[in-house]
């Protein structure tokens, strides 16, 4: 069984207790890591307090020096972490290589960057102003990106000059475990960065209700952030919380409707549909919904299910027995309320692993349960509208604000309607992700953002010096 990692050492937990890590693919054990419990966060905090005076205080040159050379050698091993990212979590293989791995590199590159760039005093009349480090920074994380949101939090907050408690998600732990061997070899100094696995009401519980903690950046459901900010809100911590999304995808009727849904339903599919952000709601004009519904069908046949390491795989499992069991229980409960399936459904494809088909659903209506609650599964609901108007009442009628996206005829039109939209980020025509540009949701997506500046400033107070 693997060991947590505190004051720079590798420990067995005090529970003695492990949790099995089951590849989604095959439904075998791959691994075993440590159950944590309360004492194991005790010890961890102990270690990031004891090296926060250090740490926050060494040269922001020096934090970049150690930052870059774990951002080189995550490049170096990015192949072999792209396979446990497959094996662990079920991604395609080139996708947990480019998707899952290259680019959590590349922000743990920016980061490198930021740690010396980034502007920290600034004058205001005859006030020097000064951000400094937030102090300990208890970081829990999913499955879904079990790299890339460890890395959006732990590489602002060490550049910012915090030291870190990070709780990685137990359903899919190993990369995390890869990026300590990673800190540890590079000499990160002892007690900076801790590892605690285990589960969130035992260990993501303490670590936010710990005094000694100064801030909890919390990715995951609403639900769960609704209670980590219960707890952290008893010592009055600062609190980053990326939570769940539903997000639109709106077609205006000038839009090339052909682009559109391919993208769309491409971008619902991401990661078997198990993306926060990913675009589960197509929003089409009536005068062309039955084209759209055609056109999605038939791109949804397209992805071929299957093996993570087969090169044709397109979706591979989702990560668990109880996840499939949720994404199942949302497809019958579409049909139930009266949407049409129109590809896809809730058959099993094999003998062995959590596979459930790309699902797409007709006739959806404002206000359904599949229209409503995040799914986290490859399933697209297609919402017609008539007036522009209505498309943004749509759009913006659910609890969520973290995403979506707006295609028009000119970017012009499409970006007039975008900023109408109640949300952290929106793709205009197609625009690109950009891992540099804040990410973060409004409503009950979120407090607070990531990446880029806007991602380190949340790991800084601020003070005022008047002179």
């Amino acid at each position: 069984m693997r060991q947590l990692y505190i004051g720079g050492a590798w420990i067995a937990s005090v529970s003695g207790k492990a949790i099995e890590v089951v590849n989604p693919a095959t439904e075998e054990i791959i691994d075993r890591v440590p159950a944590g419990a309360p004492d194991d966060v005790e010890a961890a905090v102990a270690a990031a307090r004891k090296a926060f005076p250090s740490w926050s205080q060494t040269a922001p040159a020096e934090r970049a020096k150690l930052l870059g050379a774990a951002a080189e050698l995550l490049k170096e091993r990015a192949g072999d972490i792209a396979r446990i990212i497959a094996t662990d979590v079920g991604s395609p293989l080139g996708f947990a290589l480019k998707v899952q791995t290259l680019m959590p590199q590349g922000v743990l590159a920016s980061y490198a960057q930021l740690a010396e760039s980034h502007q920290r005093e600034s004058r205001v009349g005859n006030s020097l102003i000064v951000k400094e480090p937030v102090g300990v920074v208890a970081a829990i994380t999913p499955w879904n990106y079990p790299l890339h949101q460890i890395i959006c939090k732990v590489a602002p907050a060490l550049a910012a000059g915090c030291t870190v408690v990070l709780k990685p998600s137990e359903v899919a732990p190993l990369a995390a475990y890869a990026l300590t061997e990673i800190f540890h070899e590079v000499g990160l100094p002892a007690g900076v960065f801790n590892l605690v696995s285990g589960v969130g009401p035992v260990v993501g519980e303490a670590m936010a209700a710990h005094p000694e903690v100064d801030m909890v950046s919390f990715t995951g459901s609403t639900t769960a952030g609704r209670r980590v900010a219960s707890l952290a809100a008893e010592s009055v911590k600062k609190v980053a919380l990326e939570l769940g999304g539903k997000s639109a995808n709106i077609i205006l009727p000038d839009a090339d409707l052909g682009t559109a849904v391919k993208v769309g339903v491409a971008n619902c599919f991401i990661n078997a549909g198990q993306t926060c952000s990913a675009w589960t709601r197509m929003i089409v004009h009536r005068d062309q919904y039955d084209e759209a519904v055609r056109l999605s069908v038939e791109a949804a046949r397209k992805y071929t299910v299957g093996d993570p390491f087969d090169e044709a795989t397109r979706i591979g499992p989702l990560v668990s027995a109880a996840q499939r069991d949720r994404v199942v229980h949302y497809v019958n409960r579409g049909q139930e309320e009266g949407a049409r399936l129109v590809a896809g459904g809730t058959e099993r494809l094999f003998d062995r692993g959590f596979y459930v088909e790309p699902t797409v659903f007709a006739a959806v209506e404002p206000g359904m349960t599949i229209e409503q609650e995040e799914i986290f599964g490859p399933v697209l609901s297609i919402i017609p509208y008539t007036s522009e108007d209505q498309a943004v009442q749509i759009a913006n009628g659910t609890r969520y604000g973290l995403a979506g996206a707006v295609w028009a005829g000119t970017q012009e039109r499409a970006t007039a309607v975008a900023r109408r939209l109640r949300t952290g980020q929106v793709a205009v025509n197609g625009g690109q992700f950009n891992p540099l540009a804040p990410f973060g949701g409004y409503k009950q997506s979120g407090v607070g953002r990531e990446l880029g500046e806007y991602g380190l400033e949340e790991y800084f107070e601020v003070k005022a010096l008047q002179l």
